[in-house]
């Protein structure tokens, strides 16, 4: 994967969503108009966090290279170099699997 030369803003994150699978539990090998929109990646690049109705600036709760679950119809998507990523705010963040 090259650099990223693209930074979120505020409470935004960059994820590389993870492959889907290609076959179901049972073996049966899936084509690629079956499979399921992917809803779980690897977060790459995150913003400085949003600011508070005080002024004061509230760090994000995720860092680069969390592997997270995010809503399947969340974000915006973006292509970099032939890599397919989607752009995120924090809250759409569902979970940090551990």
């Amino acid at each position: 994967m090259a650099e990223l030369k693209v930074k979120p803003l505020g409470d935004r994150v960059i994820v590389k969503p993870l492959e889907a699978e290609d076959k179901t539990k049972g073996g049966i090998i899936l084509p690629d108009t079956a499979k399921e929109k992917p809803q779980e990646g690897k977060i790459v690049a995150i913003g400085k966090g949003k600011v508070d109705d005080a002024g004061k600036s509230v760090p994000m709760e995720v860092k680069i290279g969390n592997k997270v679950l995010y809503g399947k119809y969340s974000g915006t998507e973006i292509t970099i170099a032939q890599e397919q990523y989607i752009i995120l705010k924090e809250e759409d963040i569902l979970a940090v699997i551990e």
